[in-house]
């Protein structure tokens, strides 16, 4: 292990860039506190343990493995590398070896002899099922136990395989997925593991959230159901990390009570002393005059908005109302309030602000906002083009494998991961040039046996770096490592920290540095450490009774074993009078023993948990036919288009052909110093107008949208400098998603009364739109990453400046029809929330997004509060209810 001191002299260079560390914070390190194994542990299972170094479990291990075996529900909620598998293994295991089990199952029945207590696995991802897999082995080799019958079986599992998994697997390593299109719909082949089920196990099940948390919650009371129906009622046990409120996100996720699950949340493993850097790569050379001294010295609109004088928090009077790109998307768990900071204040009335040179009249606080926009910021006031979080990061993970260090850097995509370990490798050999062999990329696309080998080295040792897209951010087991790099925000602090806990696990020291990309929101966090480090984690957010997501999987259900009137309540309230609506609608048939299933296709095929779009597209060699990788459907027409570069282990392809039909792009090896980036453009086109509601000039819409975006072509552009080489049309088909959208319009006499040019529309509507975003998740229950928008000052469906907020699945998911039920409501919920931020010129807890795809620009916070007023002075009130026509229409 090499100390973290010389990890931060690395990253600081002696000195020579400390003036790019923004923040640094020290978490101490906390001790760990042991328990005895349990009395009804397998002893054959504790002894495995021992021989591969664990004399006694931690406490919280010993908690939770005990509350699972007594058949309570349980949700071990800690953090990331706190050996949350052995609190699930242990009763499982022990379950399984049969002589401990028999005793606790039902002595009458004759096929209790044979019958061995099952467990069923479940995780997000196919690579942890098969670490998993690895790690049971470990245990079970070094026990000495033979009994025991592990497998792993998902979608790439052969049919013999599958079938000896049906016959003799005691337990199984799987997916959500395939329980859903291939275990449930054919449970009668699994009849004997279903009827001996005593566990299952949802691992890293925080990442459940939103419709394919939705989604997933289905599947698990379809699980119970048919589990049930077998004669077994498995006890849950859950593994998260550090989430908000983790017994009732389990109790929603699996469909019982709060208080039939048991949380654990006290870590009581040990853990090393965490350095964490927040770090702002620097300005590019040439880039010390402000862009904005090209702006006007006057701008007539350059107004502060006010702190505001009474609360927009019920739970909290006199404090912000924050997006949820900071805090619990619901309302049941407030967060705390976001401390303005100390290097600014929120301008007043009284505040001189924007004067002819740009700077605020006040020496105490001589950072002030770019020349014309009359507002005040935190960052550097000769703020301009920065440094590519990926270049800076390439940089010090150069640095860290130097000095020794095993290290990870997290980037935000493919391409990021794949040039981050590429320029590290060359400068390593400058420096060593067998350190560079040291160093690779580790994402998705990757065959599965090149993640293993990948995941082999880096636990090793044979590889000190991996530049990886957030696949590495799960429970895999990768202990030992000394650093982390995160090349851009993440999007949610429990990304982060999952990310952040990959440092110095095993209770080691280790140091952690988040890299702010060149965008607004990434700027304002490394100045503000007390958004990352002083608000609690997001709650996991979703909503099985979501008659969108709900709808499908009751003809699943039914597909699968006729439903009963008994059986309704498990799927929620509304579930009869949704079933009532299916059988209208001839989905269903209803007898009186229930309601069935009566068409040829599969009832799975109703829905897509992970809504992915399509089958992922392959990359083929041309000239070997050797297959490298794959890329998902949705974004293969940006990356793997004809004549785009396709980086894979840092060797470079160029695509000869891609052919969509049968989702295969054909590449060649080819040395290039250039790079492709796509060119699109996306629209938004009202389809039917359900229903429209007028406040005065202001007009309030719901109905289908088919939201469209088509590659155009692409830039070729040099590396590393980036420079322009050329530019190639396409001509590829546009994909359109059609959904349900909210809308809602700005007339040119509500622009005007707000006092918004022309020239101002664009940002103002943007900040809206993005606000009304973050605020949504407040009043529906979903998640941000389940909504878009798009907004424009003129579109030709409209005729006006307009906003839209959709849901990002096919054919919608109600998250936007129930935007439109409250718009009142949640528009002012948007502008307190923008005006109550003590923010000068918005942030990640009003205006900006973790996900906008324009990087965050153009914003305008002022002028979004000033249009914000200008609607909502039309909307209806409580005591006026006719002053809102609603009324269905036609396109």
């Amino acid at each position: 292990m090499v100390r973290t001191g010389d990890l931060l002299d690395a990253l600081l260079a002696g000195g020579r860039r400390a003036d790019r560390m923004t923040h640094v914070r020290h978490l101490p390190a906390r001790e760990g506190t042991r328990a005895p194994w349990p009395a009804w542990a397998d002893p054959d299972v504790v002894r495995g343990y021992r021989t591969i170094g664990v004399a006694e479990p931690w406490e919280h291990q010993a908690t939770a493995a005990d509350a699972a075996w007594s058949g309570r529900h349980t949700v071990l909620s800690t953090s990331t590398g706190s050996g949350k598998s052995l609190a699930f293994w242990l009763p499982a295991l022990t379950a399984a070896r049969g002589a401990v089990a028999a005793g606790t199952l039902d002595p009458g029945r004759i096929e209790t002899v044979s019958r061995r207590a099952g467990t069923l696995y479940l995780c997000p991802t196919k690579a942890l099922a098969a670490g998993q897999h690895t790690a049971l082995d470990q245990v079970l080799a070094a026990a000495g136990v033979r009994d025991v019958r592990v497998a792993t079986c998902d979608g790439d599992t052969s049919l013999d395989e599958r079938r000896w998994v049906q016959e003799y697997a005691d337990l199984v390593l799987t997916n959500p997925d395939f329980l859903h299109f291939a275990l449930l719909p054919q449970h009668r082949r699994w009849a004997r593991l279903l009827g001996s089920l005593r566990y299952v196990v949802v691992d890293e099940c925080h990442a459940f959230r939103g419709v394919f948390g939705a989604h997933v919650g289905l599947v698990l009371r379809r699980l119970r159901r048919i589990a049930r129906s077998y004669g077994a009622s498995p006890v849950f046990l859950l593994a998260s990390a550090t989430t908000s409120d983790p017994a009732a996100s389990a109790a929603r996720l699996i469909g019982v009570e709060p208080d039939e699950v048991t949380a654990v949340t006290v870590d009581a493993s040990p853990a090393g002393r965490k350095t964490f850097v927040l770090w702002q790569p620097p300005l590019l050379p040439g880039a010390d005059v402000p862009w904005t001294d090209l702006l006007p010295d006057e701008d007539p609109w350059a107004t502060p908005v006010p702190p505001p004088s009474s609360a927009t928090r019920p739970d909290a009077p006199g404090l912000p109302a924050p997006d949820d790109a900071w805090v619990v998307a619901d309302p049941a768990f407030p967060a705390a309030p976001l401390t303005p900071p100390a290097t600014s204040v929120p301008p007043t009335p009284s505040t001189p602000v924007g004067d002819a040179t740009g700077r605020a009249d006040d020496p105490a606080h001589p950072t002030s906002g770019p020349r014309g926009t009359g507002e005040r910021v935190v960052t550097d006031p000769h703020d301009g083009p920065r440094r590519t979080a990926t270049a800076e990061v390439a940089d010090l993970l150069t640095d860290l494998v130097v000095v020794g260090a095993r290290s990870l850097a997290f980037t935000r995509s493919r391409r990021a991961a794949e040039s981050v370990a590429s320029a590290t490798r060359d400068h390593l050999r400058d420096v060593d040039p067998d350190l560079a062999d040291t160093v690779s990329a580790y994402r998705g696309g990757y065959l599965p046996e090149e993640r293993r080998a990948l995941e082999r080295a880096i636990r090793s040792g044979d590889l000190r770096a991996l530049a990886t897209t957030n696949a590495l951010e799960l429970g895999i087991d990768i202990s030992g490592l000394d650093a982390v790099l995160v090349a851009g925000w993440p999007g949610t602090r429990v990304s982060l920290w999952q990310q952040a806990g990959r440092a110095g696990r095993a209770g080691a020291d280790g140091l952690v540095a988040l890299v702010a990309r060149e965008d607004p929101l990434d700027t304002f966090l490394v100045h503000h450490p007390e958004a990352i480090f002083d608000a609690p984690v997001e709650a996991t957010v979703f909503d099985t009774t979501n008659p969108y997501v709900l709808a499908p999987h009751l003809c699943a259900a039914a597909a699968e074993l006729p439903l009963r009137s008994e059986e309704l309540d498990m799927f929620g309230p509304s579930t009869l009078d949704l079933l009532t609506e299916l059988v209208e609608r001839g989905a269903l048939r209803r007898r009186p023993s229930g309601w069935y299933w009566t068409h040829a296709e599969p009832a799975t095929r109703l829905t897509d948990l992970r809504g992915s779009g399509g089958d992922p597209v392959r990359v083929v060699e041309s000239v070997t036919g050797r297959l490298l990788g794959t890329v998902d459907a949705a974004s293969a027409d940006a990356t793997v288009h004809d004549g785009a570069v396709y980086v894979h282990q840092g060797a470079t392809y160029v695509v000869d052909e891609l052919h969509l039909d049968d989702g295969v792009a054909l590449v060649t090896r080819r040395d290039v110093d250039y790079g492709t980036w796509a060119r699109w453009v996306t629209s938004t086109e009202i389809v039917s107008v359900d229903t429209e509601v007028a406040w005065g000039p202001v007009t309030w819409g719901f109905g289908a949208v088919d939201v469209t975006t088509q590659v155009l072509g692409y830039q070729r552009k040099r590396i590393p400098d980036l420079q322009v080489l050329g530019s190639t049309d396409l001509d590829l088909p546009a994909r359109t998603l059609r959904t349900t959208a909210v809308w809602w319009t700005a007339p040119a006499s509500v622009l005007e009364t707000a006092g918004v040019a022309e020239e101002d529309a664009p940002g103002a509507l943007h900040a809206a739109e993005h606000a009304s975003i973050g605020l949504l998740p407040l009043l529906a229950t979903c998640d941000r990453w389940d909504l878009g928008g798009l907004s424009t000052a003129l579109h030709a469906d409209t005729g006006h400046a307009t906003v839209f907020v959709h849901d990002a699945y096919p054919g919608g998911a109600g998250f936007a029809e129930h935007g439109f039920r409250v718009g009142p409501v949640w528009l002012r919920a948007t502008r307190d929330a923008i005006a109550a931020c003590p923010c000068p010129s918005g942030c990640p807890a009003c205006v900006q997004s973790p996900k906008c795809g324009n990087a965050n620009n153009p914003l305008d916070k002022a002028a979004a509060v000033r249009l914000l007023d200008a609607v909502l002075a039309h909307a209806p009130t409580d005591d006026d209810p006719h002053a809102t026509e609603q009324h269905p229409t036609q396109p």
